[in-house]
């Protein structure tokens, strides 16, 4: 990892290990058992830097990745303390007959951390 990167991640890693226990709680709630949808850790991310281009200021991004290199989510931290972050689930709901989970979604700023799952109906 590049030094400003790794810099940037220092100061982020906290809250990204928080957003990381909220998603999993909305994996919980919504019936999954711990061995049914494993989320990759921040850590477990690959990370960039890149430039918002609506303030010039540099966001912090990562992207999971998995064992093929296909993107399995998204963590977005911005200079002014907002993030976003996605981690595909794509299974069918464990309780909601006709339905599957696509993926967890955090968003806030800085310790106010909101989280939902994304559902989607199965494809007739």
């Amino acid at each position: 990892m590049d030094e400003s990167v790794a810099v940037r991640f220092y100061k982020i890693e906290q809250l990204a290990n928080d957003i990381y226990e909220r998603l999993h709680q909305e994996v919980v709630k919504l019936g999954f058992s711990a061995s049914d949808v494993a989320l990759l850790q921040p850590s477990e991310a690959n990370y960039r830097l890149e430039r918002d281009p609506s303030n010039s200021e540099f966001s912090l991004i990562g992207n999971w990745l998995n064992e093929k290199g296909m993107k399995l989510g998204m963590l977005l931290f911005h200079a002014d303390g907002s993030f976003f972050v996605e981690h595909d689930i794509v299974k069918p709901h464990p309780s909601k007959t006709g339905w599957f989970v696509e993926a967890v979604n955090a968003w806030g700023r800085g310790e106010d951390i909101r989280a939902e799952a994304r559902l989607l109906q199965m494809p007739e």
